[in-house]
């Protein structure tokens, strides 16, 4: 194990030095932050100048910062003036566009999913199509995101090129305003349970998910379920006051902790609760971060929820964005937070790197105890008092989902498959084949961590001393776990049947169908229902 005191000297204490100049943090040794900044300076003048070809000051610093703040945590940022109004958008929850999720990469811009009825659902763009020009630029050939090109004032055109399975077509897309809900979906679940999917947590977070717990109720509902599955998280207000909706006012819910005094903070509820009887069932996996693990956190810890599902990411981490010069912003990581019993949910420490520098993980918790006097852990995010199996992630399906196999199935599927309602949807044994089928003709590959220890120690200066039949006996041993990844489709093959069935039905019914689905298919839901179902399991397991 070693610390990150490596690479990139200079460059970062300038950033680190930028930072403290524009707040009340008093820095001792004033003489190395100042020489660090003049050799910076004249490093950074003297190569503008003096190159043997023309430079482009503005791109050598961007990469010069990105390059510096690689060596802390992932959320610590620079903001240019574009990055700082897409920031400002994800919060507010609403923008001008063409209102489709979009993904940028290797010189491809790539529809994931359009907003039913929204500007490019209306123009006939589908999740799949790659995009391939706008307006009169080449995607390829734009150096920057070229998804910044689909924005736009309402009611302006932009005409766009793509291709559909191998066929190249155009359409005109008028932008539009985009609301991005919080909460995209609620709905009863028999009479007298609520189910309330809370998406992200935007600054409408909290009204929307008040919105439609009081509809619920007003509908029947004497139970609820809340779903923060896959929200990546938002504002710590807006986290608050959702967790305020179920527990009373003035109840500590965050402690934030840093080395800058005027950051140490506790925040506590301050509106008065819709309910805070009624029973609640939380549910969470491995892509709940952030201030959904607030929320599912806290409310674990004060005992007025159950949580089930999978553990939670595991941000333990608190972001503010402060403003620099010309427009932009450095999004800096400034404390970690503290659930009510005491607890740091982070699961990754970016301070200390192994010998491939990547952050060490967690392995050994502290106990912490809830209000009730139940056992809860720190580190490694929100573990759930119920497990769902199905619901945790495994490092094959986890490939599969990054390396968009099963997206690019289930767009295959969609031009292959009429499907006319909902109801008449299954993904067959058949189906699942097809899919086997399809992975082993792909490219698609991934490497196991027995794999990486294996040719790592195969190719350390102690392989001198092995003779062949060692070495074969390595070589092997990697066959039979290449080989053994064929069989983990199988062994996998209900959590990899989920997500298929997941991005299938989105492309025939939208986000809205795919939580019909849910109600009657998904396997912690319907826990979670059986559950609350069951009074004495359910405060059996909160006492």
């Amino acid at each position: 194990m070693k610390t990150l005191l490596k690479k990139r000297v200079l460059i970062p204490v300038l950033a680190v030095t930028l930072f403290l100049a524009g707040s009340s943090f008093v820095k001792s040794d004033f003489f190395e932050i100042a020489k660090q900044i003049e050799i910076f300076t004249t490093l950074f003048k003297e190569l503008n100048m003096n190159y043997v070809d023309e430079t482009n000051p503005a791109e050598l610093m961007d990469t010069a910062i990105k390059n510096m703040l690689e060596d802390l945590d992932p959320y610590t940022t620079f903001l240019n003036e574009q990055d700082v109004e897409t920031y400002r958008i994800n919060n507010a929850g609403e923008y001008s566009g063409i209102g489709a999720l979009v993904r940028s990469y290797e010189n491809k811009l790539l529809i994931v999913e359009p907003y039913k009825d929204y500007p490019a659902d209306k123009a006939g763009l589908k999740a799949g199509d790659e995009i391939l020009k706008i307006g009169d630029i080449e995607v390829p050939d734009f150096k920057d995101n070229a998804s910044e090109l689909l924005k736009g004032a309402n009611d302006t055109s932009v005409e766009v090129t793509y291709s559909r399975q191998g066929e190249t077509k155009t359409t005109t897309i008028t932008r539009g305003a985009v609301e991005v809900d919080a909460v995209p979906f609620y709905q009863m679940i028999g009479d007298k349970t609520g189910y309330i999917v809370l998406s992200k947590f935007n600054a409408k977070a909290s009204g929307q998910t008040k919105d439609a717990l009081v509809d619920l109720k007003g509908k029947g509902a004497e139970k609820i379920i809340l779903d923060l599955r896959d929200n990546p998280g938002g504002l710590l207000s807006e986290a608050i006051n959702v967790t305020n909706l179920f527990v009373n006012k003035g109840e500590l819910i965050v402690t934030t902790k840093s080395k800058v005094k005027k950051f140490n903070s506790e925040y506590r509820t301050r509106n008065n609760p819709v309910d805070t009887e009624i029973p609640l069932v939380v549910l969470v996996n491995g892509g709940s971060a952030s201030a959904s693990e607030i929320v599912s956190g806290g409310l674990q810890d004060l005992d007025r929820a159950v949580i089930m599902g999978a553990r939670s990411y595991g941000k333990g981490l608190v972001q503010r964005p402060l403003k620099l010069t010309y427009g932009t912003h450095l999004k800096v990581t400034i404390s970690r937070y503290y659930t009510p019993s005491g607890r740091c949910i982070q699961s990754l420490d970016y301070w200390h790197r192994d010998d491939d520098g990547n952050a060490v993980k967690k392995t050994t918790f502290n106990d912490f105890t809830t209000r009730n006097g139940r056992k809860v852990q720190d580190g490694g995010g929100v573990l759930p008092d119920l497990e769902i199996t199905s619901a945790k992630a495994n490092e094959l399906t986890t490939a599969l989902l990054n390396n968009h196999v099963i997206f690019d199935y289930a767009t295959n599927y969609y031009y292959h498959h009429k499907l006319q309602n909902l109801d008449s949807f299954k993904f067959s044994e058949g189906d699942y084949q097809d899919f086997k089928t399809y992975v082993s003709k792909s490219d698609f590959s991934y490497e196991t961590e027995t794999e990486k220890a294996l040719k790592k120690a195969m190719t350390d200066r102690e392989e001198v001393i092995f003779n062949d039949a060692i070495e074969n006996d390595f070589k092997t041993l990697l066959l039979d776990i290449e080989k053994s990844k064929i069989t983990a489709l199988e062994d996998f093959q209900k959590e990899i049947q989920q997500k298929l069935e997941d991005e299938i039905v989105k492309r025939y019914f939208y986000r809205e169908g795919l939580y019909d689905y849910y109600l009657k298919n998904d396997e912690t839901i319907l826990a979670a229902t059986g559950l609350l179902a069951d009074e004495g399991k359910y405060f059996g397991l909160l006492k």
